[in-house]
């Protein structure tokens, strides 16, 4: 594609260079916003990131074979630079040119939510292939389509990858996309030239004020899913939304969208609702109903908060005009869901369970779907991420000791931050449960009285946890979920709460299995 085809989809402010041998429209073979990935022929976008600012890295970019750049600030180069008011929106309008707008052609399901985006994708997805359709997934854990899986190292690609992504589905025969959408990427444009069909809302609670700066500019990005990227686009006149009306702010943003909604939730007045449901130690059933009639279900998820998520999966069926037979099997065919309370299996007695909760609306949550099935005690073993939203960690702190018999408080991902400076942060919160403030020696012998305890290495916070817990109690290991990495400093080490859990439970097993056979 030549630059000046390419430039049909931006409106540039100026197009300069100063080489005479150059060529003013060259052929442009790929396009890059990282500078060590550009290759001959390549078009290079320089965005401003968090911690560096491609700008910087136009100079290596030429080296590497750039023909042309695309740039917000002027650039002294005798390649040609195409000077434009915002180079983000840039990127994203040429990405999706660049391979040829493939939202258009496939069924898109954009998901957001502070919590619970990775879970409903997942029921999505099941719902969408019960249904016999072709699914592709992109989310916090993976992307996948196609029977191939790839990291995926945040939630929402950047739009370039994002483009690219989509246009592989496409050419595998994908029909529909399930993706999930970060208040980060819609900020940053990321989905900007995604075209969307269905937008889901699930909820909203306090994260990310480290890059929104407070909870109304949080919630102001969030509503532009539906009122912005949705309603914009080839697809507008048929779009729908989805939005969970037993959230506060989601009955508020069903009066404020400009496109048919299906609301769900637990009370009649809702498109899609639940009655008579149960939610146990295994399982959630109950009667769904939906435009197209009632149906009984039993999911093998656990918590209210799951059997939120599940009306808004049934949500997007009902918005697709799926059978309800479709949503009952696909509901159902999801048992579990990687790091989303994932038990882990033992033979020690003890129920651990792995989640990723990390904001405190996400930690009370599952905390409390824990203590409505669960008869003895709960032991919670969570940390709080360096270089995020410090708000959240003495709210987390409090939940944790408050509704928990003992909070073992550690290390998450710490990042650049001092790992005791966050956890004197937890304290804070901690502290006003006023519970006892245990030291590790303290529970040589276990404990009896309600408490928290500090443990910084994450390794030996879960061995205490499982270590001071008896048969039956239940060991709740929260933030990290499906992680299998820990982020210290600059350094990333391989740590996978799992792997953990399992090698504490053994020596627990083990010690068990060792006095039995001395008292025999």
């Amino acid at each position: 594609m030549k630059l000046s085809d390419l430039l049909k989809a931006v409106k540039p402010l100026s197009v300069e260079h100063t080489g005479a041998d150059k060529d003013i429209d060259p052929q442009i073979e790929s396009v890059h916003y990282r500078s060590r990935e550009v290759q001959p022929g390549g078009l290079f976008v320089a965005i401003a990131g968090h911690s560096a600012d491609g700008h910087d890295f136009i100079k290596d970019a030429i080296e590497r074979g750039a023909v042309a750049i695309i740039s917000q600030k002027q650039v002294n180069s005798e390649t040609p630079n195409v000077r434009v008011a915002d180079s983000r929106q840039a990127l994203a309008d040429i990405a999706a040119h660049f391979y040829d707008n493939p939202s258009k052609r496939l069924t898109v399901i954009g998901i957001t939510g502070t919590n619970g985006k990775t879970t409903t994708a997942y029921l999505v997805e099941s719902i969408l292939r019960q249904a016999g359709l072709t699914v592709g997934v992109i989310g916090t854990i993976n992307y996948r389509y196609a029977d191939k899986t790839f990291d995926n190292p945040i939630t929402t690609p950047e739009s370039l990858d994002l483009q690219r992504i989509l246009s592989d589905m496409l050419h595998s025969e994908v029909s529909h996309v399930v993706l999930e959408a970060s208040s980060h990427a819609i900020d940053l444009q990321r989905i900007r030239r995604c075209w969307f069909d269905v937008a889901v809302f699930i909820n909203l609670s306090q994260d990310h004020l480290d890059f929104h700066g407070d909870m109304q500019s949080y919630w102001l990005s969030k509503q532009r899913l539906f009122t912005e990227y949705l309603v914009a686009g080839p697809k507008s006149a048929q779009a729908v939304a989805v939005i969970n009306c037993s959230n506060a702010s989601g009955k508020e943003l069903a009066q404020m969208v400009n496109v048919p909604v299906i609301t769900t939730g637990l009370e009649p007045n809702n498109t899609v609702r639940a009655r008579k449901t149960h939610c146990g130690h295994s399982s959630i059933e109950g009667e769904l109903e939906t435009p197209g009639g009632k149906f009984n279900f039993k999911s093998r998820l656990v918590g209210k908060h799951n059997l939120e998520n599940i009306l808004c999966a049934a949500g997007v069926g009902a918005a697709l005009e799926l059978s309800n037979a479709d949503l009952r099997s696909g509901i159902e065919a999801v048992s579990t869901i990687p790091g989303r309370l994932e038990s882990i299996e033992n033979n020690a007695g003890r129920y651990v369970y792995v989640d990723y909760a990390h904001t405190p609306d996400a930690l009370e949550n599952v905390i409390m779907a824990l203590k409505a099935v669960m008869k003895d005690r709960i032991i919670c073993v969570f940390g709080c991420g360096g270089d995020r939203d410090k708000e959240k960690r003495p709210l987390m702190g409090e939940i944790a000791a408050r509704l928990c018999d003992l909070a073992v408080i550690t290390s998450d991902n710490p990042r650049t931050e001092d790992p005791i400076a966050i956890i004197n942060h937890i304290l804070e919160g901690a502290q006003k449960a006023r519970g006892r403030q245990y030291r590790p020696a303290d529970l040589s012998n276990g404990f009896k009285h309600k408490g928290h305890v500090v443990k910084a290495d994450r390794k030996q916070a879960i061995q205490l946890g499982i270590q001071v817990s008896n048969p039956g109690d239940t060991v709740l290991i929260a933030g990290k979920g499906h992680e299998t990495y820990q982020i210290l400093g600059s350094t990333t080490i391989a740590f996978d709460d799992r792997h953990e859990a399992r090698n504490a439970l053994s020596a627990v097993s083990g010690q068990s299995s060792m006095v039995s056979s001395q008292c025999s």
